[in-house]
């Protein structure tokens, strides 16, 4: 049996943001699991933790997207491994695992992000 996963939505956060990288298993995968060397398949959607604006999705392109995991900023370095194929996990990332602090340069920088993130394959 296959969980045909559909867009996810983010409520508001409440609250300050957190300093440290906050992992969240919405549902638990039966496939292989991500390692830290991995090339994942995902699909993904990225909110600002302050404003609750959305600022990138997969879903919107209507394609996942296939990574190595050691290419991607550190918060999903840190909170993809150990993942199972079928899952949906929550990653809150404070900026330094992020885009690094305000002035960075990126338009993200100095910001908390929540990406849910839906884990369809690794390699």
């Amino acid at each position: 049996m296959t969980n045909e996963l559909t867009r996810p939505e983010i409520d508001a956060p409440e609250g300050p943001a957190p300093t440290e990288l906050v992992i969240e298993d919405i549902v638990v995968g039966d496939g292989p699991a991500a390692g830290p060397d991995s090339t994942v398949n995902v699909h993904y959607l990225g909110v600002e933790h302050d404003s609750g604006e959305e600022f990138d999705a997969s879903w919107n392109r209507g394609q996942s997207i296939n990574f190595p995991l050691r290419n991607l900023v550190a918060g999903w370095q840190q909170g993809i491994p150990g993942m199972k194929v079928g899952g949906r996990r929550k990653l809150v990332v404070p900026p330094e695992l992020a885009y690094g602090p305000a002035g960075g340069g990126h338009r993200l920088s100095g910001k908390t992000l929540i990406f849910v993130i839906d884990l369809l394959g690794v390699s």
